[in-house]
């Protein structure tokens, strides 16, 4: 009897933690990003930073449905992108960013790319994907609204992050299972 009560109290701590997703809390931007200037990637001659966003958040949004097909669709066009992205304009600072994450980011983009029947290790490349495209956008200004999400169960509870473009939670990490679980950590701007 003591073991199905720590259980049930267990289930109901995670329901909780889960739907609580009108709690905020606005973070503080990085004083090292505040001094970037706005300068985006040429428009031809290569990819931008808006478009590898977009690709990003084609793939999160497949993820959200539990579409891993479509993930690797996005996956291979964000891989894609990060090829061809153009660093001829952007200054110092923005480079270095870049250069920390292309790498990482392209192979995790490859790797859901390549595991279209895999789901839960397309999750898997997806989070640490997160981590670099969040440090992406606060180096480069943001030409839209970006939100830092949260989720606390992820992971056998280690939680983790992504970006998205909406205010309402919808998460890739636990798909049609629990869509709604996670909060808002920032808005970028």
């Amino acid at each position: 009897m003591k073991k199905i009560f720590i259980g049930v109290a267990f289930i109901a701590i995670a329901l909780t933690a889960c739907n609580n997703n009108n709690n905020t809390t606005e973070e503080k931007k990085s004083a090292d990003t505040t001094h970037m200037a706005a300068m985006p990637a040429p428009a031809t001659g290569g990819s931008s930073v808006k478009e590898i966003v977009e690709h990003y958040l084609h793939i999160k949004n497949a993820l959200t449905k539990d579409d891993g097909k479509d993930a690797a669709n996005g996956g291979k066009a964000l891989a894609d992108a990060f090829a061809k992205f153009d660093q001829a304009s952007i200054i110092p600072e923005q480079k270095k960013t870049y250069a920390d994450i292309v790498g990482d980011a392209t192979e995790h983009a490859e790797h859901i790319g390549m595991n279209a029947d895999k789901i839960a290790h397309q999750r898997e490349h997806f989070e640490t994907l997160s981590k670099d495209i969040y440090d992406l956008v606060k180096a480069f200004p943001a030409q839209q609204t970006l939100y830092k999400d949260y989720c606390p169960m992820y992971n056998n509870g280690k939680g983790a992050t992504w970006v998205s473009e909406t205010k309402d939670i919808k998460n890739p990490y636990l798909g049609t299972k629990m869509p709604t679980c996670g909060t808002l950590k920032e808005t970028i701007k």
